[in-house]
C-alpha cells in the first residue's frame, strides 16, 4: 500500500507555494488502519491509541514516514442510537474487503489491520508489527505531491512504479482529518466528548498498476467545514488480489520541514 500525508501549519492559507512533495524510502512503511465508530463503547481507548501512535514510536522525520495511522469509521453502529459524522458506508466494505484474505472474517469495532494484516493484540503487539514490517524491502517505490489553490481547491497526484514490471497492485488516495472533536448525544458513548485523529474524510481509487505503475491524479474541491491546517493527505498500493502492503509513504514530515 501507498500513503501519502499531507500536513499543513496552524492558519495555512490554500496557496502553491505550500506543494508538499515526497518520495518513499527503501524500507517498507507501515499502513495502520482502525476501524471504529462513535457508537461503540470500546472504540474510544483504540480512538486515544491511534492518535498517539506517532508520538509513542518517536519524534522526528523517521517516525512520519514509517507510519501512516487512518481511522475509518464504519456505518453499522449508526442504526443503535447514534450516528457517527465520520462515518461512510464505503469503509464498511473496506473492512469486508480486508477480512476476505484473514483467517478469521468477523468484523468488529475497534478492528486494527497492520500491513493489511488483522491485529487483534494491538494494545501490547502495535509497535512490534510495525517495526517487522519496517525491516522488510519496499516492494513498490512512490511519489507524491499535494498542491493547495485557490477557492478550497487541492490537487493530488500520486505515481507507483514498481522495479519488477510483473508487480501487480492497486493504488488508492485518500483525505484524513486530525483534531476532531466530537460530542456524543446518544447510544452507548451518551455523554462522552470524542478526539479523532486521522479520520478519513474522502477515498479514492482503486487504480490497478499495469506493468507494474500507477498513477492517481485529482483536483478536490475541500468542503468548508474540512479544516485545513488539520488535513493529510494519503495514498496506498496494495497488492494484488490480496491484503498486503507493498509500500506506504507520508508526507506529514513536510510540516516540520524535513522535505
Amino acid at each position: 500500500m501507498l500513503s501519502l500525508a499531507v500536513v499543513m501549519p496552524a492558519g495555512a492559507q490554500m496557496d502553491a507555494s505550500q506543494r508538499c512533495t515526497v518520495k518513499s524510502g527503501p524500507r517498507t512503511a507501515a499502513l495502520v488502519e482502525l476501524y471504529s465508530s462513535e457508537g461503540c463503547s470500546s472504540c474510544p481507548p483504540a480512538d486515544l491509541r491511534l492518535n498517539a501512535l506517532r508520538q509513542e514510536l518517536g519524534a522526528g522525520a523517521d517516525a512520519a514516514s514509517l507510519v501512516v495511522p487512518l481511522a475509518l469509521h464504519v456505518t453499522y453502529w449508526d442504526q443503535i442510537g447514534w450516528k457517527d459524522p465520520l462515518a461512510q458506508a464505503q469503509f464498511d466494505a473496506r473492512q469486508a474487503e480486508l477480512l476476505r484474505h484473514q483467517p478469521r472474517h468477523v468484523a468488529y469495532t475497534p478492528q486494527f489491520f497492520v500491513g493489511g494484516t488483522e491485529l487483534r493484540g494491538w494494545d501490547t503487539q502495535l509497535p512490534a508489527a510495525i517495526r517487522r514490517i519496517n525491516a522488510t524491502a519496499a516492494a513498490v517505490n512512490i511519489s507524491l505531491s499535494a498542491t493547495p489553490g485557490a477557492a478550497g481547491k487541492l490537487l493530488l497526484e500520486a505515481e507507483a512504479a514498481a522495479p519488477d514490471a510483473r508487480t501487480g497492485g492497486e493504488l488508492y488516495v485518500a483525505i484524513s482529518e486530525s483534531g476532531i472533536v466530537s460530542k456524543v448525544l446518544r447510544g452507548e458513548n451518551r455523554g462522552a466528548t470524542l478526539h479523532h485523529d486521522a479520520a478519513v474524510r474522502l477515498w479514492l481509487g482503486p487504480v490497478s498498476l499495469a506493468q507494474g505503475r500507477a498513477q492517481l491524479r485529482r483536483e478536490v474541491n475541500l468542503p468548508a467545514n474540512w479544516r485545513a491546517e488539520q488535513l493529510h493527505v494519503v495514498a496506498f498500493v496494495q497488492r494484488a488480489g490480496g491484503s498486503a502492503i507493498l509500500q506506504a509513504v507520508s508526507t506529514a514530515q513536510c510540516a516540520k520541514g524535513v522535505l
